[in-house]
């Protein structure tokens, strides 16, 4: 795993070119591709990085569609708001969920979004 001093979970402001005052929440996953289709879904989640097991292969593209489907399911938001946005041809990635309104407090939505991955990893 990456050993990194970024958070898993981050809240990143929408810019000031942006249309909609809402801004994403980047997550820091570690993809496990090609595990069995009882153990897709969320492995855990720690300060560092969320691990993500998908039965998809890594191979073009399909494990970047399953991440997708996997955390559009359990953040409950669209699947065209969930982008990787770094690590396309990597285990490590970075994945941007639109359409987050932190409402002013940020620690909340972070809060909030870390305890459906932990439901989620149960």
């Amino acid at each position: 795993m990456a050993s990194t001093s970024i958070p898993a979970i981050r809240h990143v402001a929408a810019g000031a070119s942006s249309k909609s005052a809402r801004g994403f929440i980047y997550l820091q996953c570690h993809v496990k591709p090609g595990a069995s289709k009882q153990r897709e879904g969320i492995l855990s989640v720690s300060d560092n990085i969320i691990e993500v097991c998908v039965s998809a292969q890594a191979r073009e593209g399909e494990a970047n569609k399953a991440i997708k489907e996997v955390l559009s399911s359990v953040l409950k938001c669209p699947k065209s708001d969930v982008e990787v946005i770094r690590g396309l041809k990597s285990r490590e990635k970075t994945i941007a969920i639109a359409g987050i309104d932190a409402k002013g407090d940020e620690e909340k939505c972070i809060s909030s979004i870390r305890a459906q991955l932990e439901t989620a990893a149960e």
